[in-house]
């Protein structure tokens, strides 16, 4: 009887050991389930995120092929008048250095045709690519997208050629350094150093250009930042990240893999550093100050290394020059597109009454052009209001407009010479007709000629909208003409955004 109760009792705990297990898997796939509902209905893309990253992928796409196109072009004209002016001085020597010419420049069509996978890492590109092959393999996630499969399939075909552009820009860089040495050695006897420097000028202007668009990348929109916000934060994404990023496939990270290898296959015959350390040791035979001797000698390499990067940041000049052109300082505005050229300015202006006038305040807004780096030239419009004669007589009144054009150049770091021609219309003397004797009467123009000669001061700020604060001082060398006179020297605040 022992036995049988024994047996039973054993058999009823086998039967709840099972129960107890059965309800853990259960609540675990009810949770794993929920959880994961969970985070795909925090997964649900921003509706504007395709469209965002379709634009901003077509438009630099668009600007780099237009550039690469307008570089080549310049600079194989370029190298049509070298070989004409060379011509005349040595036909044969301008049919032997530019026999091959054509030649160079149809191989590099047909490499263009085909440009191959991105040899550079560019991490915003990486993430956008990630993104949306994450998406591929997850469609759930553009659920509340009309035509979800169908957006990212374009999407994908414009970052893929917006990719192939990029390596385009680089096998170009390659194509143009090469020319650049070429030219420079076949030509160095003849004597056509300031056309070589042109040369050297439009390829340092196409690398700063593709160098733009690269920035243009990391200009994120409020859909694309909040995408990736909530793309990051799922460990779903975040592995998905270290298996198929450009950069796992360059530096594979612990816990990754890419291709099916192992996370450790990207170091396959790296020396770790333990293996390091013991070669030296042994190399050392034993001496006991060979890690010391060896930091030593590294030390002294940076130390080397650092007095040639200062020697050579002294040859480039500060201005960020180069090594082939040391007196080039290069126009940081030819990269930029018009719109970003614009300065948009407004100014405040005040003069105190007169007979004729009541005290006044100018309000100005004008829109300046930035041709390069030390002169803007610019239009604007202004409006006069009037403030009254005194404290104890304080009455707002409409005294006219203005309309301005002004030109800066700098001088010397804040410092600007400011010049500029303006129409002011004031109300107050529409119709007013002067007696003078002698002069008989006549009637006085209510549009009156304003030419400024003077100077600025520019207050940089750390302002989310004002960039910069601008002091100028101005004489008026027409307002001897007016009548009536008005005061020759204005002083004037300007906020720059």
């Amino acid at each position: 009887m022992n036995g049988c109760a024994t047996l039973y009792w054993y058999y009823l705990n086998l039967q709840l050991s099972a129960m107890r297990k059965w309800l853990v898997l259960t609540i675990g796939f009810l949770l794993g389930f929920s959880g994961l509902h969970c985070q795909d209905s925090l997964l649900k893309m921003p509706r504007g995120y395709l469209e965002k990253v379709s634009s901003k992928a077509s438009q630099v796409e668009t600007k780099l092929d237009n550039k690469s196109e307008k570089a080549l072009r310049q600079i194989r004209k370029q190298e049509e008048r070298i070989r004409r002016k060379l011509s005349k001085i040595d036909s044969t020597a301008a049919k032997n250095v530019f026999n091959t010419t054509k030649e160079r420049y149809k191989q590099l069509e047909q490499k263009l045709k085909n440009p191959g996978k991105l040899g550079q890492y560019l991490p915003k590109l990486d993430t956008m690519a990630t993104s949306l092959k994450f998406l591929e393999g997850n469609p759930q996630l553009l659920a509340n997208m009309k035509d979800g499969k169908g957006k990212l399939d374009a999407t994908f075909a414009k970052v893929k050629g917006m990719e192939s552009q990029f390596q385009k820009a680089e096998d170009i860089k390659q194509f143009l350094r090469e020319r650049k040495q070429y030219l420079k050695e076949q030509l160095s006897k003849f004597g056509f150093a300031k056309e070589l420097k042109k040369i050297n000028k439009q390829a340092w202007y196409y690398n700063q250009q593709v160098s733009e668009y690269k920035e243009m990348l990391k200009d994120s929109k409020k859909a694309e930042r909040k995408a990736i916000e909530l793309l990051s934060k799922t460990k779903l994404f975040r592995d998905f990240m270290k298996k198929n990023s450009m950069l796992a496939a360059l530096f594979p990270v612990p816990g990754g893999s890419v291709s099916g290898q192992g996370s450790q296959a990207g170091f396959a015959g790296l020396q770790t550093r333990a293996q390091l350390t013991s070669f030296i040791q042994q190399a050392g035979m034993g001496a006991t100050n060979t890690m010391s001797q060896f930091q030593q000698n590294i030390q002294g390499a940076q130390s080397q290394l650092t007095q040639l990067r200062n020697k050579l940041s002294q040859l480039a000049g500060a201005g960020g020059n180069d090594l082939e052109m040391p007196d080039f300082k290069p126009n940081s505005q030819k990269t930029k597109s018009f719109f970003k050229r614009l300065e948009y300015s407004t100014t405040i202006q005040s003069q105190k009454s007169s007979a004729f006038f009541p005290a006044t305040s100018d309000l100005g807004l004008s829109v300046g052009y930035k041709p390069d780096d030390k002169s803007v030239i610019g239009i604007g419009a202004s409006y006069k209001i009037g403030l009254g004669k005194g404290w104890n007589n304080i009455k707002l009144s409409n005294e006219g407009i203005g309309l301005r054009s002004f030109i800066d150049w700098k001088i010397k770091e804040t410092f600007w010479l400011s010049g500029g021609y303006e129409q002011n219309y004031k109300s107050r003397l529409n119709g007013v007709v002067l007696t003078s004797p002698g002069a008989g009467t006549r009637e006085v123009a209510a549009w009156q000629q304003s030419g400024l000669l003077g100077l600025s001061k520019t207050v940089s700020l750390k302002s989310k909208f004002l960039k910069k604060t601008k002091i100028q001082l101005l004489w008026d060398f027409l307002s001897y003409q007016q009548i009536p006179k008005t005061q020759p020297l204005l002083f004037r605040v300007g906020y720059c955004f």
